[in-house]
């Protein structure tokens, strides 16, 4: 399977220019975050290709030298809270140029990686395959939180690199949350007592979140109750710290008291002032009410 990944550019040298190279691209993308509304299942694909539209495509990531990994957020796959297999398939759909898309997530306390992803085991195929991070032996050492970590090769640049999560009123996060994922042991919890700094240091060693996909089929109640209400929203955005924020505005929170939020833009990572966002499609104020 690893055979398949085609890597744009010299490896090497994209191991040090990781985060300019991602730094330089979100230079030239205005923090746009859209929110779409739709029906059912049956009109997700339509939602999520009007949010692309919206946010002006992502024809510079959905290339054919490009692989793609997106990081499923699931805590436990014995529970429903997860992005749904039809708007992971709508992200796949999306990506058609793309030569391999790996679905990854790693083992945690809970389970392994391998048992989680069967969630979405509908959508495996030849060019759609799930991969646990945790299995894989070619590695990058990086520092994290204070801490030497070994991360899959996969989750560097130039692979594009999608966060998707379901949207939950929690102000530990949801897209920069999923970020925890990446670290492969699964003695993470040590890490929640550093959390600002564990998930920004991993989103900057890979060099970012290209798209930023929050499913808003559901909207849960905690980070790991099943307790939810069907507010059939979906958020996407190039800017994940602006996604975070609008997420966390739509359940309620105030997304300038979020501390990764705020240590996101301390970091100069992102969008975390509403005012400063641009809203397309429904409007935050116009939604209230589905949220309550």
């Amino acid at each position: 399977m690893l055979e398949k990944i085609i890597f744009a550019g010299n490896y090497e040298e994209d191991e040090h220019a990781s985060m300019s190279f991602y730094m330089n691209k979100v230079a030239d993308v205005t923090s746009k975050v859209a929110v779409i509304e739709f029906s059912d299942d049956a009109n997700v694909q339509e939602s999520f290709k009007k949010a692309l539209k919206l946010i002006g495509k992502i024809d510079d990531l959905n290339t054919e030298d490009r692989s793609v990994v997106v990081k499923l957020g699931v805590f436990d796959h014995k529970k429903e809270q997860h992005t749904t297999p039809s708007v992971v398939s709508a992200i796949i759909n999306n990506f058609n140029k793309a030569p391999q898309i790996f679905l990854a997530e790693s083992d945690n306390y809970k389970g392994t990686g391998s048992e989680r992803l069967q969630i979405w085991k509908q959508l495996f195929n030849e060019r759609v395959v799930p991969f646990n991070l945790s299995d894989d032996t070619d590695t990058r050492e990086v520092k994290i939180a204070d801490e030497k970590i070994c991360l899959s090769h996969i989750l560097f640049k130039p692979n594009v690199f999608v966060s998707t999560h379901a949207l939950r009123i929690s102000e530990r996060g949801t897209i920069l949350k999923n970020l925890l994922g990446l670290i492969p042991d699964r003695k993470k919890m040590r890490f929640h007592k550093k959390l600002e700094a564990t998930l920004l240091d991993a989103y900057e060693a890979i060099g970012g979140i290209d798209l930023a996909v929050l499913d808003g089929t559901y909207t849960y109640m905690g980070l790991t109750t099943e307790k939810a209400i069907n507010t059939n929203v979906i958020l996407v955005g190039r800017d994940a710290v602006a996604v975070e924020a609008v997420g966390a505005a739509l359940v309620g929170l105030k997304p300038e008291k979020i501390p990764v939020i705020k240590e996101a833009v301390k970091r100069g990572l992102g969008v975390g002032d509403i005012e400063e966002i641009e809203v397309l499609g429904s409007s935050i104020e116009s939604l209230k009410e589905r949220f309550s």
